[in-house]
């Protein structure tokens, strides 16, 4: 096995390491000599501490080498690697990973893979229906002899599809549908607070609007603009204050109508001396009677 032992020469050349490093960064960020270890048979790395604050733990690594039997070292590169206690940066995640929901903004663009687990190929877009199916045997059957000419198709298997929108080229997979199933039962479910406080459950709320699909039979959209989950998917076992049937509010009542009873005439005492026929004004009410 070759020695460990770090080549003499190699090792002596501490201040070719050194020039070497200040040349490249600056004599400020260039610490001490910490040691030099051996690469291999005569690759020496010198090790220089780094005194820039934005690289805590960091250190200066300086390799030389030399050739055999040769006693001139020479410079290998200069590098900056980090210690046992560097300041890192994150690990690097993919941006498919990073990516969190709200993040896509006016103007993106979201691509999914051709192997997403959430979708699953759906109508395949081929008008010839496939091989020993129903509508294929059916066709043989129905194929004209030779030399007759062929009646006009009843309807392609793209017209049906597009009639029962199944034009899509991929649609939800069981994956994909227990995954959004999951989100919105953790989003607006029978075990958040506003449920458990609730009077009643969406499945009795006249705020309630159905969806279609297999999810229609766990999930609606409120229809509620006071509710907390207006215009969102929530189970129909969730449930808030805003229920329909939770507080019906009583009719307010209808104001009596007004009666003027025209029937009585109270006349007043005039004022003897006065032509226009003015009540007086300081005349008690005791001395008021009919004319």
């Amino acid at each position: 096995m070759r020695s460990r032992t770090p080549d003499r020469l190699c090792a002596e050349a501490v201040d070719l390491a050194r020039q070497a490093v200040v040349e490249s960064v600056g004599e400020a960020v260039v610490g001490p000599h910490v040691k030099a270890s051996a690469d291999a048979e005569r690759v020496v790395t010198h090790t220089f501490e780094c005194l820039d604050p934005a690289y805590r733990g960091w250190h200066w690594a300086v390799t030389v080498a030399r050739a055999p039997r040769a006693k001139n070292v020479t410079l290998d590169e200069v590098a900056l690697l980090p210690g046992a206690d560097a300041v890192l940066a994150p690990q690097w995640v993919p941006w498919s990973e990073r990516l969190r929901p709200g993040d896509l903004g006016p103007g993106d663009l979201l691509p999914t893979g051709a192997d997403d687990l959430r979708l699953e190929p759906g109508w395949t877009g081929e008008d010839e229906p496939a091989p020993n199916s129903v509508l294929a045997e059916a066709a043989e059957e129905e194929a004209p002899a030779e030399g007759i000419q062929p009646a006009p198709a009843r309807a392609k298997i793209s017209a049906i599809a597009e009639e029962l929108g199944l034009v899509r080229p991929r649609v939800l997979s069981r994956h994909g549908l227990h995954q959004a199933a999951e989100r919105w039962e953790t989003a607006y479910g029978p075990q958040t607070p506003m449920a458990q406080s609730a009077p009643a459950s969406c499945n009795t709320c006249g705020f309630l609007v159905p969806i279609g699909g297999s999810l229609g039979q766990a999930f609606g959209v409120c229809g509620n603009e006071f509710g907390p989950a207006d215009g969102q998917v929530v189970s129909l076992a969730y449930g808030c204050g805003a229920h329909s049937e939770a507080a019906v509010l009583p009719a307010p009542p209808v104001p009596s109508e007004l009666i003027l009873d025209e029937t009585v005439v109270e006349p007043l005492r005039l004022h003897p001396d006065r032509a226009s026929g003015s009540v007086e004004p300081d005349a008690p009410a005791e001395e008021l009677g009919h004319a």
